[in-house]
């Protein structure tokens, strides 16, 4: 398995033990958005490179690795959609980190099987 799935997986499981948290602290914010954006990170790393891998295009954007592999039917229209948005806020944490609030960040901790979806895509398109 690789490496990265792994990583996403124990990410997973943290970001799940953060449900219920009211992210009072500092701390407690940074690990939730920086847990978002790691996982957010590998879903990109592992999109992209399937594309490349598979030779199915020149995306211009991590968005457009997402929208590639929905266009192959690698990865579930609804699966993609929801990617796709993750990729946008990829791109306000790694911008705007201290101007998202938590409170922002918390609906996505009950969207975590789309992380999970997507790794059983990827194991499913690499063959493991």
């Amino acid at each position: 398995m690789s490496d990265r799935i792994s990583r996403l997986e124990k990410n997973i499981i943290t970001l799940e033990e953060m449900r219920g948290d009211t992210f009072a602290t500092r701390q407690s914010q940074w690990a939730l958005r920086y847990g978002l954006l790691e996982s957010i990170q590998i879903v990109i790393d592992l999109a992209c490179e399937l594309v490349s891998q598979r030779n199915l295009g020149s995306p211009a954007s991590y968005r457009e690795c997402i929208q590639i592999l929905a266009q192959f039917n690698l990865v579930e229209a609804g699966l993609a959609a929801s990617l796709e948005k993750m990729v946008g806020l990829h791109n306000l944490l790694v911008h705007d980190y201290d101007e998202i609030d938590a409170a922002r960040l918390t609906p996505l901790l009950h969207k975590l099987d789309d992380f999970r979806a997507f790794a059983a895509s990827y194991l499913r398109i690499v063959g493991q």
